[in-house]
């Protein structure tokens, strides 16, 4: 038995490495200029530390490695394209890899990324009359592929879990199993049991699992500067909204009888604040919004304030640098250790932001399927 588990791990590492290295990694080189050209660039342009932190916390289309600048003028860019997947009222579907845009610097039947205005950074269409058109888009992001990464490593996570308690059942747990343990019982035990009831907590513990470990990966994750890290999941809106509107679906449809009741008609409210007027009723619905809106916005704001912090605090050598090289490298010390210990921070911050939604959530399951004793209703 522990010989076909050894083979099944080498199987499974070895398949890991072959897809790795069978990536269509995409190599661009940037053309030679001139030297004067170059010095002229290099005169006039300067560091713009907003443009340097929102290319790094922003989605693409294709996933970063690293750049090599070379002494004759030539940058080679490595990265891997990923899936375009465009439809367009005008030209119908479109499927391509990102390299054929060779990272904004081409088109590809009439395709484009937006330089500038509303759309900067999107894919655009040129029509014949030279309008810029934004077609439906289905493409597999950065971001998409990291959810994508996360989700298998959860797979893996809880599966393993799963068999080590089916074939050892009264054994102490180890390995994975024994890292897991603790949080799915503190979980389980301080949270789901403590706010939603001992009788009602067992059928939203999959949800709350998968809602703390989802967070925490992702958010462990973006720390990781190299793939397949530095992905910027939970600080992106869109993925925070979804996770809130999970939330409040399953929070509105366990909802039982007493939880409507108590939003329409509150005991121990005076009647003049429910007729003519309903005022408190509008309150209640309209805090049935707000709280998923909270969720939304925290896990974002704090996922991606620190990011910023930590990419502003790198500019500082960048933006000293261009006064003087000497201030350069005196203001690096700093800097590199202040974002150092944002390092840090951020890694209690992972945790902790990932523990305060499932937190939440599990309380407003616990509210919606609480039941009160029945009183007289004014």
């Amino acid at each position: 038995m522990r010989h076909k588990m050894v083979h099944r791990r080498n199987i499974s590492i070895v398949f890991i490495i072959s897809v790795f290295l069978l990536l269509p990694w995409n190599i661009v080189h940037s053309e030679e200029q001139q030297p004067e050209q170059k010095n002229e660039e290099q005169k006039t342009e300067k560091f713009n530390p907003g443009t340097f932190i929102f290319e790094h916390v922003e989605d693409a289309y294709s996933w970063h490695i690293f750049s090599i600048n070379h002494k004759d003028g030539h940058s080679t860019e490595v990265a891997i394209p990923l899936p375009v997947i465009l439809y367009s009222r005008h030209s119908g579907l479109h499927v391509f890899l990102s390299s054929r845009l060779e990272h904004g610097h081409a088109s590809w039947k009439n395709f484009s990324l937006a330089h500038e205005g509303p759309e900067k950074g999107k894919i655009v269409e040129t029509l014949p009359d030279g309008t810029q058109v934004r077609p439906l888009d289905f493409s597999i992001t950065k971001n998409v592929v990291a959810i994508f990464v996360s989700v298998l490593l959860m797979l893996w996570m809880f599966l393993s879990v799963a068999k080590a308690y089916e074939r050892n059942p009264n054994q102490p747990p180890r390995g994975l199993q024994s890292a897991l343990e603790p949080f799915i019982l503190f979980i389980r035990d301080d949270i789901a049991k403590p706010l939603i009831g001992e009788k009602k907590y067992e059928r939203f513990m999959p949800y709350l699992l998968t809602l703390f470990f989802f967070i925490w990966i992702n958010n462990m994750m973006g720390l990781i500067p190299i793939f397949p890290g530095g992905a910027n999941v939970t600080g992106n809106i869109a993925v925070t909204m979804v996770l809130a509107l999970f939330t409040f679906i399953i929070t509105s449809v366990s909802g039982n009888r007493d939880y409507w009741l108590h939003m329409i008609n509150m005991p121990g409210v005076p009647w003049w604040l429910k007729i003519p007027l309903p005022l408190m009723p509008f309150i209640e619905i309209m805090g049935m919004f707000t709280k998923p809106f909270v969720l939304m916005v925290r896990l974002f704001a704090n996922i991606l304030a620190g990011h910023i912090i930590a990419l502003g605090f790198f500019s500082l050598i960048f933006i000293f640098g261009e006064m003087h090289p000497a201030f350069g490298y005196g203001i690096s010390v700093i800097s590199i250790l202040f974002t150092v210990f944002m390092g840090l921070l951020e890694l209690l911050v992972a945790l902790i932001q990932a523990y305060v939604f499932t937190l939440l959530s599990a309380l407003y399951f616990g509210m919606a399927t609480a039941e009160h004793a029945h009183e007289e209703h004014t």
